[in-house]
Formats: C-alpha cells, structure tokens, sequence
C-alpha cells in the first residue's frame, strides 16, 4: 500500500485507505479489519498524507518526507509518547524537523504525527514504503 492513499478524516480517529470515491463522497476502507463505509464530503473533511505539509522557517516540508525522516532517526532519535509534555514534544521534533516554524506547528501537530508515525510502523507501512523507494 502506497502512502498516497491513506487519508484522515475529520471526526474520525485514526487512518484510513481511500478505497473510491463519489460525487458527495468518499468511500474508505479501514486498514486493519478492511471493511468499507462511506463518509459524505458535507459532514467530514478529508486529507490525503500527500497533500499535508509541514511549516518550515523558509517553506514548507511535506508530511511523507517528515515520517520517513522520523523512520530514518528512529536508531538516533528515541519516539517520544504522544502524551509526553508539551517541551519534550517540541525538543524530540526539534530533533526531527530542526527548521520547522515553532509559531505554526502546534504541539497538537506535533501529537498528532507521533500517532500517526507509530500507526504506519506498527503496520509495516511506513517502512515498506522507505525501503522500496531506496531500492530505486
């Protein structure tokens, strides 16, 4: 499974495969029981992984590239919990993404790519997808 087709959706916890799509809609799949429901557009919103990007001083970094760099330190750069203080999240991503804008990365960001990083690795997901693009 491609990183590219994993979104979040509002309201909803987690992260989900886009299984189709529909004019007022989009069908998604769980990842782990692979059942399917619909989730209309005027109730949720939804984000592709690919389409997220992260703050920097200069520009903008993109989601994928901030998990894999995640995956990439993860010998260097012990996971921090999600649940850990607000000043030991901001020292770990520091760590990660040293030029991220502070002012508009929120600690809620910062939260919410520990799960999400911890949810793709725990599936094979994440580091799938670093290694095979390495190969190329």
């Amino acid at each position: 499974m491609k990183l590219e087709d994993i979104v979040a959706v509002s309201g909803m916890p987690g992260l989900f495969k886009m299984a189709g799509s529909r004019p007022n809609g989009i069908i998604i799949e769980d990842i782990d029981s692979g059942k399917r429901k619909f989730v209309p557009s005027r109730k949720h919103q939804f984000s592709p992984l690919e389409t997220i990007s992260i703050f920097t001083l200069t520009d903008t970094e993109s989601l994928i590239d901030v998990l894999r760099k995640m995956y990439a330190l993860r010998d260097e750069v012990a996971l921090i919990s999600a649940k850990a203080s607000n000043d030991d999240l901001r020292a770990y991503f520091l760590k990660i993404l040293p030029d991220h804008d502070q002012s508009r990365v929120f600690f809620r960001d910062i939260k919410k790519m520990v799960k999400w990083y911890e949810f793709l690795t725990s599936r094979n997901l994440l580091n799938s997808t670093t290694s095979a693009e390495e190969e190329e």
